[in-house]
C-alpha cells in the first residue's frame, strides 16, 4: 500500500510539474489554439457588423437614406479637400528621406496621389519619389577659380616641417624625417 500511495504521490508531482513548467511543443499548441479561436470570433464579428449594417439600411427611410448620402458626399468632400494637404506632406517627407528635390507644387497634380477614401495612396507618391532624379553630390560652387586654401605651398603633400620645429629636432629625427621626404620643402626654401 504504501508504494501504491508513493506511485500516486509521484504521478501527481509530475503532472503538476507538467502543468507548472509546459514545454515548448504544448506553448505552440497553445498559441495556434488561441490565434484560431480569434480568427474564429473576428469572423463572426465582421458578420454580424454586415448583418447590421445591411438591417439599418433596410429600415432606414428615404429621409434617412437621402441624409446619410448627404454624409457621405460632406465626408468625401473634406477628406478630399485634406487629402492634398496630406499628400503634400508625405510627399515632402519621402522626397527628404530619399534626398531628392521635389518640382513646384504648381506643376503637381496632387489629386494623383490621393486614394479613393481620401487618404494618400503612399505606393503612388513612393513610385514618384522613387522616379525623381537624385540630387547631385558635386559641390555648387565652382572649385578651380583659386580662391581659399589650394593645398600647400609648392606643391609639396601636408606633413612637410618648417623652421620652427626642425629647430627642436634631434640629429636622428632630422635624418628619419629627411628621408620620409617631410623636408623637401625645406630644403628647396619654400618654407
Amino acid at each position: 500500500m504504501n508504494d501504491t500511495t508513493q506511485k500516486q504521490n509521484d504521478q501527481q508531482a509530475s503532472s503538476s510539474a507538467s502543468a507548472s513548467n509546459p514545454t515548448v511543443e504544448q506553448l505552440q499548441a497553445d498559441v495556434e489554439r488561441w490565434k484560431a479561436l480569434s480568427r474564429q470570433n473576428e469572423k463572426h464579428f465582421n458578420d454580424a457588423r454586415t448583418e447590421l449594417s445591411k438591417l439599418k439600411e433596410a429600415s432606414m427611410t428615404d429621409a434617412e437614406k437621402a441624409l446619410e448620402a448627404a454624409r457621405a458626399e460632406a465626408r468625401s468632400a473634406v477628406l478630399s479637400e485634406v487629402g492634398s494637404r496630406l499628400v503634400e506632406a508625405e510627399l515632402r517627407v519621402q522626397a527628404a528621406t530619399a534626398g531628392v528635390t521635389l518640382p513646384g507644387a504648381e506643376y503637381l497634380n496632387l489629386n494623383r496621389f490621393v486614394g479613393a477614401d481620401g487618404s494618400p495612396d503612399t505606393e503612388a507618391v513612393t513610385a514618384f519619389v522613387q522616379s525623381l532624379p537624385q540630387a547631385s553630390k558635386a559641390p555648387v560652387f565652382a572649385q578651380d577659380i583659386g580662391l581659399g586654401r589650394q593645398g600647400e605651398p609648392g606643391g609639396y603633400e601636408a606633413g612637410q616641417i618648417g623652421h620652427e620645429a626642425l629647430s627642436r629636432m634631434s640629429p636622428r629625427e632630422i635624418n628619419e624625417a629627411r628621408k620620409a621626404g617631410r623636408l623637401d620643402a625645406l630644403m628647396k626654401g619654400d618654407l
